[in-house]
């Protein structure tokens, strides 16, 4: 068995929002580059496939996915944030592809783990809508496929700086995925309050902790510990998904957070030892967000050697006022449908 997968293409690198964008091909390029000048030991690199039209309408509706295929083959702009060039509709199909494969070889016991390191990025995608840089929805597409395999629950824990909004409207309403979110608050997309919890059969199977900004590796580590961890584990996901987004990095151009690459292989090293526990280890990461070249590349870099086996823990240092007050809003919302979170 392969310990760690890697999946990623040339043709994510053809995906050009253009001149200016922060969402540019230097990122993935920074990403190989570093893996490729300090290789990772117990990795495999494999070249991905592209998502079937059945794995894209199990997030996207008919009209959002004939929209999108309309625009292959063109440059265009979406919205102000999103815009394609004549390879991006492929390079979308082939990064929801990559998250389905690592998905595919995890569930099937081909590899303990595994990283897709895709562009464009997904998790601001809607079902009916692409926005935010994102095409279509990787992370809930891979949930989707994760499901059809036979987790019966899987777990969607997304650290980028900015909430998935995309992810959260895909499993609103559901109770066999549960979403986690740490995130900046408020900011774009102006979604993630506390007290967005899910409706229906979903209520209390979505979990938001909004930050002013400016939080810390220890802040992070608090969150964890505090509020996604005890949930996570009483939820036992079969199946765990992290939408790996590094823009809470501190030099990150876009994000206001304080997190540097110990706090990424911090968190990887707790979702990693969280799949051990409850899921047999099944644990894939999805490439979000990121846009500090050399902070991305070597958090990426960092959660790779974690995920090939390094441990790492979060600093012990005094944590924020507002990061334990986030927590708290977070609790209250949540602790009537998970008693764990009334304890302590």
């Amino acid at each position: 068995m392969t310990r760690t997968l890697l999946l990623t293409d040339p043709l994510f690198l053809q995906h050009d929002p253009g001149a200016g964008h922060p969402e540019s091909p230097a990122r993935l390029r920074s990403i190989l580059g570093v893996l490729a000048r300090t290789p990772v030991e117990g990795t495999r690199l494999l070249a991905p496939r592209s998502a079937t039209e059945a794995e894209l309408a199990s997030v996207h509706s008919a009209e959002m996915r004939a929209s999108l295929e309309a625009l292959s083959g063109q440059s265009a702009r979406i919205d102000a944030d999103t815009q394609v060039s004549p390879d991006s509709v492929d390079a979308a199909r082939l990064a929801a592809g990559a998250a389905v494969q690592a998905v595919e070889a995890v569930m099937a016991g081909e590899a303990q783990n595994a990283f897709a390191l895709v562009r464009p990025p997904g998790h601001h995608a809607e079902p009916e809508r692409a926005m935010g840089f994102c095409l279509f929805n990787n992370a809930a597409i891979a949930a989707e496929a994760g499901r059809r395999l036979g987790a019966e629950r899987v777990l969607v824990l997304d650290w980028d700086v900015h909430h998935g909004n995309g992810t959260q409207a895909a499993f609103w309403n559901r109770r066999d995925v549960l979403y986690q979110s740490i995130h900046q608050f408020p900011y774009y997309p102006g979604t993630g309050a506390a007290p967005e919890v899910g409706t229906g059969a979903g209520e209390g199977y979505t979990v938001n902790c909004g930050l002013p900004g400016g939080n810390s590796d220890a802040d992070y580590g608090m969150i964890f510990e505090e509020l996604l961890l005890p949930v996570a584990q009483a939820y036992r996901p079969q199946l765990i998904l992290v939408s790996a987004g590094f823009d809470p990095h501190r030099h990150d151009p876009i994000g206001g957070m304080d997190v540097t690459e110990r706090g990424f292989s911090a968190m990887c090293s707790a979702v990693r030892a969280l799949a051990e526990e409850v899921s047999g280890g099944k644990l894939v990461l999805l490439l979000e967000g990121g846009y500090s070249l050399p902070g991305l590349s070597q958090s990426v870099h960092a959660c790779v050697e974690v995920l090939a086996g390094r441990r790492d823990s979060f600093p012990t240092e005094p944590v924020h006022r507002d990061a334990r007050d986030a927590v708290a809003a977070s609790r209250l919302a949540l602790q009537r449908y998970w008693p764990v979170l009334t304890r302590g």
